[in-house]
């Protein structure tokens, strides 16, 4: 090949071959070639319909490549599916079975022939398959998670042959058997659900639904309100899993399979209930359901006085604790317990606010901080106001709302540290100090903060994002990836900046794999997403596809005529290695970015 051009690109691998194929040609030659001829036309016919192509087809084996890995895995369960009806009449020994293997890799290209890891880890993943059915590595789960309607089992890691790293394998399910693995992101960050010593009783996990309203519309605040703190309080321990409110809130409103829920969270239990609200009274119902079966846990109704609702939200929390068996480390027993607002104009005003603040407008963000400032008002010993103050501030800060904008990180700052003085143990507090040292260069003060507050509410996503991106910037960024794939995977409908931030942490470790796929699947939710594409660029140069990375580089300008690189190094102003950062715009430049 020596003066030939030899490129690199990342693809999708499917490696498929008969399982037990010699043995099926020895008993009977003939029926076993047609068998095969007709195996071998629909996986032709099915790899064209979703624009794969075969690379090579020898004996029993194909090797199809496809621009896409949602096409590759879709094939391959299309293939499975419409051979196993071939042969059903045949005898169970006489049926021919393939294995399948998928992998998202890079390869290298010579003329039409495609070589490398990437197809060698795309077999070993075939050797693995059982016959009919289909394994697929960890970046090929990563990318198709939540695209297609399979199940998938995580088979953990397996050393294979000739492949320097364990690769991580999840199992295809067969039509109508529920996943096995966790939610998006699967790798295991110490982050999805873990076994038990017994190999089968995952730690429990739940996702809390928006309880329904059953008041006047206008109360709508009040039921979302009980629905945050429930999640808020369940949040704070550290033996349960619990799916942040970003993502079990995309349920509000929808009449839904508990069962769906669990597969699509990857949770053990689901959480429902209602309000409704008359006069000075208050009824709560909940129930905690299977997630596996629908089965009922248990189911309480609750008849109180409305300065009663955090009592209420108590109860169901200790509820929750003991159906699921959830072992409380030292401290959480006192900790875990929301303190009362004991007036209940001041609880109406709390949950006034946190409405208006998740719209994320300015109008509703001003409504948000006189319904926080009355919070405070009615209830000045309580940290609740002050922290939502400074939410709404942080968040002025961040859109440029208002003349003051530019002071409202310093107010911020100023209304977290005095929620702190009330109470010491306010995880948000904690968390707002740590991005307000990361703005202002203070990193280790920064990571310190963060910390603070994932320890005392490790379900927060945001919390934990948040100091994943510290210890990228801050010097750690190998600590940076399991912490974002547990913010990941804490709200599976996370946005895009989480892989942002995922992406630019394995670049740094110089896995630029990880960094181009993590990449590649922010800029399929946001094509404009400039950082992103940058992170893109300099992963395919560092791999060696220079042609790549060029026109991901010109893509950023194309998307954006007027985007500049000192904007970018504005943003990496953060960044603790300064010699990172100069290392990254020289590249920049050399890719033809100004």
């Amino acid at each position: 090949m020596e003066g030939d051009s030899i490129q690199r690109r990342l693809t999708a691998i499917l490696c498929a071959d008969v399982q037990g194929y010699s043995r099926l040609m020895g008993a009977d030659e003939e029926a076993t070639l047609r068998a095969l001829k007709a195996a071998q036309a629909v996986m032709h016919r099915r790899v064209a319909e979703h624009r794969g192509r075969v690379v090579n087809a020898p004996g029993d084996s194909v090797l199809a490549e496809f621009p896409s890995i949602v096409d590759a895995v879709a094939c391959a369960a299309g293939i499975q599916a419409e051979l196993a009806g071939l042969d059903a009449d045949a005898p169970e020994e006489r049926r021919l079975r393939y294995r399948i293997g998928v992998n998202l890799g890079d390869v290298l290209v010579h003329g039409e022939e495609i070589y490398g890891d990437g197809i060698n880890v795309a077999a070993r993943l075939e050797a693995l398959a059982e016959g009919g059915g289909i394994c697929i590595s960890g970046s090929a789960y990563e990318a198709v998670c939540g695209k297609l309607k399979l199940g998938f089992e995580d088979l953990g890691e397996k050393s294979v042959k000739n492949i320097a790293r364990p690769v991580r394998v999840y199992r295809v399910r067969p039509e109508g058997e529920p996943s096995a693995a966790p939610a998006c992101p699967p790798q295991n960050s110490g982050t999805e659900p873990k076994k038990e010593d017994s190999g089968s009783v995952p730690i429990p996990s739940i996702a809390v639904l928006p309880f329904t309203n059953m008041s006047e519309a206008a109360d709508e605040y009040f039921s979302d309100g009980i629905t945050e703190d429930i999640i808020t309080d369940l949040s704070k321990l550290s033996g349960l899993l619990v799916i942040a409110r970003n993502s079990t809130f995309t349920y509000k409103g929808r009449a839904v399979d508990v069962r769906e829920v669990g597969r699509s969270f990857g949770v053990t239990h689901v959480l429902e209930g209602s309000v409704r609200r008359a006069g000075g009274r208050v009824r709560i119902t909940a129930q905690l359901l299977q997630a596996a079966t629908g089965h009922h846990v248990w189911a309480e109704r609750y008849d109180r006085d409305s300065a009663d609702v955090f009592a209420i939200q108590d109860d169901i929390t200790r509820e929750i604790v003991a159906a699921l068996d959830v072992k409380l480390v030292r401290g959480e027993q006192a900790s875990a317990w929301r303190k009362s607002l004991a007036d209940p104009r001041a609880l109406d005003a709390w949950f006034r606010g946190v409405d208006r603040f998740n719209r994320v407008q300015r109008e509703a963000n001003d409504e948000a901080a006189r319904a926080f400032a009355e919070v405070t008002r009615l209830a000045p010993g309580s940290p609740l106001g002050h922290l939502g103050l400074a939410w709404t501030k942080l968040s002025a800060w961040r859109n440029g709302w208002g003349d003051g904008a530019g002071k409202a990180l310093e107010e911020a700052a100023a209304l977290a540290r005095e929620a702190l003085r009330l109470d010491e143990d306010c995880a948000d507090a904690h968390g707002l100090l740590g991005y307000y040292h990361l703005l202002a260069g203070r990193h280790d003060q920064a990571i310190a903060e963060g910390e603070r507050s994932v320890a005392l509410s490790p379900n927060h996503a945001d919390n934990n994002a948040n100091l994943g991106c510290s210890y990228a910037v801050g010097g750690r960024p190998a600590d940076a990836i399991p912490t974002m794939r547990r913010a990941m995977r804490l709200s599976p409908i996370y946005p895009a900046w989480y892989l942002n931030i995922l992406a630019y942490a394995a670049y740094l470790c110089g896995d630029y794999e990880q960094a181009e796929s993590a990449a590649r699947q922010c800029l399929q939710r946001e094509p404009g997403y400039a950082d992103c594409r940058v992170i893109a660029a300099l992963s395919c140069l560092a791999l060696g596809r220079a042609e790549d990375a060029r026109r991901e580089a010109a893509e950023v300008v194309r998307q954006d005529p007027a985007w500049k690189l000192a904007s970018l190094e504005g943003r990496l102003s953060i960044e603790r290695n300064r010699d990172v950062v100069a290392r990254m715009l020289a590249t920049c430049r050399e890719l033809g970015l100004q």
